[in-house]
């Protein structure tokens, strides 16, 4: 997807799509984490699965554009859009990062690969910063943020009273429960937020949906 904030391109990403229902995956989510966390966890609305694949512009490095420039940035990503293969993909596993992050991370069954899918990104895109947040072969999705440590009072009564040792037992729930689940990968999005993580937070931004097309280019 192809992001913009407050006038700035941010990235392209590719949206996550399945015949499946990821709410499926919010209320597993929900079920495993709420207990322990209640209103002190924040879900990424499940509609917006989402991978971050390219910015053209970010907070790091914030490249400035005008209309015609964003125009012309659309048009290259709808480009490269044309001459991708949808991805079919698998949910390898769920981990949980230093910073509180559930993350999705998947592996490709078949499809163009994510390194050549930011390469072509990064040929139509010769303006975009050098550096990028992210890995060019990985492909991951936020689940859910934690904000708060565990309630005390399940701390005390739960068998896992060690907190390193309750998130261990939380995730390895919560692998069993969706590892193994596919899904596919059909659109590259062009999105120019107006707000701050305005994708991830359901807030302002405009999006321009692109087919992957599978054609030569």
């Amino acid at each position: 997807m192809l992001s913009r904030f407050c006038g700035l391109r941010e990235g392209l990403a590719l949206t996550l799509y399945s015949d499946a229902c990821f709410v499926c995956h919010r209320k597993a989510v929900k079920q495993v984490f709420d207990p322990y966390f209640d209103k002190a966890i924040w879900f990424q609305n499940s509609s917006l699965y989402h991978f971050s694949m390219f910015h053209a512009s970010h907070h790091i490095a914030p490249v400035s554009a005008s209309e015609i420039e964003i125009e012309d940035e659309a048009a290259a990503a709808k480009a490269v859009a044309e001459g991708l293969c949808p991805l079919e993909i698998v949910l390898d596993r769920v981990v949980l990062t230093s910073t509180g992050v559930l993350l999705g991370c998947w592996q490709v069954i078949s499809g163009t690969d994510p390194v050549s899918i930011r390469a072509k990104l990064r040929t139509a895109l010769p303006r975009a910063p050098e550096k990028q947040l992210y890995d060019e072969a990985i492909l991951h999705t936020s689940f859910a943020r934690l904000l708060s440590h565990p309630k005390a009072s399940l701390m005390d009564t739960d068998s896992t009273s060690n907190p390193i040792k309750l998130f261990h037992k939380l995730v390895s729930q919560l692998n069993n429960e969706i590892r193994g689940f596919k899904a596919k990968v059909k659109e590259l999005w062009y999105v120019e937020e107006y707000d701050v993580l305005a994708l991830a937070l359901n807030g302002k931004m405009k999006v321009r949906r692109f087919q992957m097309g599978c054609s030569s280019t």
